[in-house]
C-alpha cells in the first residue's frame, strides 16, 4: 500500500455534529478537558468536533472510544445517514476528489452511497430488509446501482453468499429465520455487492458470542485481503481494532485524543485515556 499526498481515498477536515443550538463557546468548553461533551451553556451535544484524517486505498483504519464518544456519529456522517454541524469531504473516486462529498445534492449522495461505499450496522435491522429475502437483499443494492438483469443479479448474490460462508440453498430466506452471525454475514454481502473502494463497519461483532464474533472477524480480514478494500472500522474492543486495523483513532468526549498506527497506540498508548483502554484489553 504505497502511500503519498495524491493517494489518498478518503480526506476528512473539521468533521462536526452538535445537537442542539451552540453557542460560541460550546467548542472550547466542552471535550476530554473538560470529560464531557455537553456545553455548560446551552446543553447542546457535541457528537463529534475537529475530525481530521486521511485514509488511503486498500488501509484499514479503526476508530476507538467508549460509548458515547462520537465514533459511530463519524461513520454516520460520512455514510449521509445524518447531516454534519460542519466539516468537508472528499472521495478520490468520485469526480477525481475534487467535490466536497457532504455538500452534494440527495440524488448525488444516493448515487455515492450505492456506488462507492458500503455499511455494515451493529444492528443488522438497519442494514437489512428484513421483508426481503437474502439475496433479495443483495439485489437491491445491486438494482440501486443500475444493475437489472435478472439472472446476473441471482448469481453475484450466490457468489457473495458463498464468500461470505451463507449457504447458497438459503438465498431465498429472509434475514429473519437466520441467527445474528449469519444474518452479519448477509449484511457483509450487501455491503460489498457493488465492489465499492470504502466500507464502514460499525460496531460489527457486538452482541455476537465469542465464537462467532471469531468467525465474522475472520471473514471481513479475508475478505479485505481478496478485495483489497478499504475500510473505516468502528468498536470499542481493542481485541477488533487489533485484528483488523493498520491505523487507529482513539476518541473520547467526541474528539480525537490519539492517533496512530495500531500496534503503536496498543504498545505505546500516549494519551492518558489510550493507556486506560489498553489496560484494561490486558
Amino acid at each position: 500500500m504505497e502511500r503519498n499526498d495524491d493517494n489518498w481515498l478518503l480526506r476528512v477536515r473539521n468533521l462536526t455534529k452538535i445537537y442542539g443550538e451552540p453557542s460560541e463557546n460550546t467548542l472550547s468548553l466542552t471535550g476530554p478537558m473538560f470529560n464531557s461533551n455537553i456545553c455548560p451553556e446551552t446543553d447542546s451535544i457535541v457528537a463529534c468536533a475537529g475530525i481530521d484524517f486521511d485514509l488511503y486505498p486498500g488501509e484499514v483504519l479503526g476508530i476507538v472510544g467508549e460509548s458515547g464518544s462520537g465514533k459511530s456519529t463519524v461513520v454516520k456522517l460520512l455514510y449521509f445517514d445524518m447531516e454534519q454541524t460542519e466539516g468537508t469531504a472528499w472521495l478520490k473516486p468520485y469526480n477525481d476528489g475534487l467535490q466536497n462529498i457532504l455538500s452534494e445534492s440527495n440524488q448525488k449522495k444516493r448515487y455515492i452511497r450505492n456506488h462507492l461505499m458500503g455499511m455494515v450496522y451493529q444492528n443488522p435491522r438497519d442494514g437489512l430488509n428484513f421483508r426481503f429475502s437474502s439475496g433479495g437483499n443483495i439485489a437491491e443494492k445491486l438494482i440501486m446501482a443500475g444493475n437489472m438483469h435478472v439472472g446476473n443479479i441471482r448469481e453475484r448474490a450466490s457468489d457473495l453468499l458463498n464468500k461470505t460462508e451463507v449457504p447458497v440453498q438459503r438465498m431465498d430466506d429472509r434475514p429473519s429465520s437466520f441467527s445474528g452471525g449469519m444474518q452479519q454475514r448477509v449484511q457483509i454481502s450487501k455491503a460489498i455487492a457493488n465492489n465499492p473502494p470504502l466500507l464502514f463497519l460499525d460496531e460489527v461483532t457486538t452482541g455476537l458470542d465469542v465464537s462467532v464474533q471469531a468467525r465474522v472477524l475472520d471473514l471481513i480480514r479475508e475478505l479485505q485481503q481478496d478485495l483489497g478494500i478499504a475500510m473505516i472500522v468502528v468498536s470499542h474492543d481493542l481485541s477488533v481494532i487489533r485484528m483488523l486495523t493498520d491505523r487507529t483513532m482513539v476518541m473520547k468526549n467526541g474528539r480525537i485524543v490519539e492517533s496512530g498506527l495500531t500496534d503503536q497506540i496498543l504498545q505505546d498508548p500516549q494519551h492518558e485515556y489510550s493507556q486506560l483502554l489498553v489496560s484494561s484489553l490486558l
